[in-house]
């Protein structure tokens, strides 16, 4: 890795937590150094990692680009992150995630598009999902990709805008508006800050796979139903702060959130606790017929064959 001097004032601050994952963090932040845009800090916030981490990062923070934050461990990305941002001085953020990488020109396309979009002060790319090895994933060849810019709350809320940490670049402005993320969340606190930006600001985007986005066995395994509590607190604390229409809009996904969660947890056999994601939803859910109906089915579903539950999907999949 080069040893340039660091600038007085970068104008692009990445922030990258981390917490072990040695084998890949390194190839993380080498796909820094290869980045074509060279006036940069890089912010590493370590979640107390193990000791073999520990000495790698100890000699990075001699890099004269290079700043480590060392943490107690507290298991949220939200606080780490946060920890890092507040050390940021570049004009613009970037986030990297210890696992995955960059194409060499990421930031320089970035910055790019956003320079010539005055009303965007965000913005995200495509990405390719690949495994440990960074091999793309066989089901990528099918996974649906439909690039959303400009006034893209809606896509932001429901999803339809696939947006993963490593592609967003914004402004330091922008975010500190925003307020960062949210550290009361365990999970879905990238969607949460997300969502927050559409709502202060057009989105432009770099409609190039410049990310690689690992899935491994090393994930972070955040028990699973968080992900639902998160998305609901920023669904619910966000309706206040829009007019009717997004509200609705709000509170529809709200309702989408705790079915896919009552589902789940019927697929997975537990019927007591879709049941009791049903109950905590019904206050905000029970005017909506498709609450009612899925609510049925779910009912209903121990008692249905498994073979005609395979064909009823199959059946949708097709439609």
């Amino acid at each position: 890795m080069e040893r340039d001097a660091r600038p007085t004032t970068p104008q692009v601050s990445v922030i990258l937590p981390s917490f072990n994952r040695l084998q890949f963090l390194r190839a993380a932040i080498e796909s820094v150094y290869a980045q074509t845009f060279t006036d940069w800090e890089l912010i590493i916030a370590d979640d107390g990692s193990d000791s073999d981490t520990r000495h790698y990062l100890h000699s990075l923070a001699l890099q004269p680009r290079v700043q480590v934050i060392w943490l107690s461990h507290s298991g949220r990305p939200a606080i780490v992150r946060n920890a890092a941002l507040r050390s940021a001085v570049g004009e613009f953020i970037a986030f990297l995630d210890s696992d995955d990488l960059w194409a060499p020109r990421k930031l320089e396309r970035q910055l790019h598009t956003l320079r010539t979009r005055a009303r965007c002060r965000w913005s995200y790319t495509a990405f390719v999902q690949v495994d440990a090895h960074g091999d793309p994933l066989p089901e990528e060849a099918r996974r649906p990709w439909v690039p959303h810019e400009g006034e893209i709350f809606e896509q932001v809320v429901t999803g339809r805008a696939s947006i993963r940490t490593p592609s967003v670049l914004a402004t330091r402005e922008l975010i500190t508006q925003a307020g960062g993320f949210d550290e009361a969340l365990q999970s879905a606190e990238d969607y949460d800050l997300w969502v927050r930006l559409a709502l202060l600001s057009e989105a432009a985007i770099v409609d190039e796979p410049l990310v690689l986005v690992r899935r491994h066995d090393e994930n972070h395994t955040r028990e699973w139903q968080s992900a639902f509590a998160g998305r609901d607190r920023s669904l619910s604390g966000r309706q206040q702060l829009v007019g009717p229409e997004r509200r609705a809009l709000l509170r529809a996904e709200r309702v989408s959130n705790a079915l896919r969660l009552a589902v789940i947890h019927a697929e997975l056999g537990d019927l007591g606790h879709s049941l009791r994601a049903l109950w905590d939803s019904a206050p905000y859910s029970w005017t909506y017929k498709r609450w009612w109906l899925d609510g049925l089915r779910i009912l209903l579903r121990p008692h249905v064959p498994q073979r005609l539950r395979m064909l009823y999907r199959q059946r949708r999949r097709r439609a």
